[in-house]
């Protein structure tokens, strides 16, 4: 269960400054909040330890990289069970392609989007991973033409 954290003015700030650079400096970010340096420290320690602020991470250009698909695969399971649901929540891990991966309500049980170099090492995840998987019953594919929005921050 997740608690949730009592944040002020100058926390949401603060918030919002690290989201849009998280490589700022604690110098520059407590000039942009209006507090001095020591204090901001604190502000942004507790909030990492209250877990508000889960990490910090480099946003990479997959298609630079060479990984030029992105799908999203629909997931049904035979069985729903809580231990069928957390058993194959946790194969999700274990497979790189897969980069995030959603348990959801409605038609299929878990939404996965992956990301992979091409057509054909995709479609040897889904036939000889995904689809062999104990417990699952169907797999729906979506292949992406173009993202059109990227807004991986919180509104706040």
């Amino acid at each position: 269960m997740v608690v949730r954290v009592e944040l002020d003015a100058i926390d949401m700030k603060i918030l919002r400054e690290l989201q849009d650079n998280g490589r700022i400096t604690n110098v520059e970010l407590a000039e942009r909040v209006g507090i001095s340096a020591p204090p901001c420290l604190r502000r942004v320690r507790k909030l990492e330890e209250t877990g508000v602020i889960r990490g910090y991470r480099a946003l990479l250009n997959a298609s630079a990289l060479g990984y030029d698909l992105v799908a999203f695969c629909m997931v049904g399971l035979k069985h729903q069970s809580d231990a069928n649901l957390k058993a194959f929540a946790a194969r999700t891990a274990s497979w790189p392609l897969v980069r995030e991966a959603w348990m959801v309500s409605g038609e299929s049980d878990f939404l996965l989007q992956c990301v992979a170099e091409n057509l054909a090492s995709f479609q040897d995840f889904v036939i000889e991973e995904l689809t062999a998987t104990e417990n699952v019953d169907t797999v729906r594919t979506m292949l992406t033409i173009r993202q059109v929005k990227d807004a991986c921050q919180v509104e706040i």
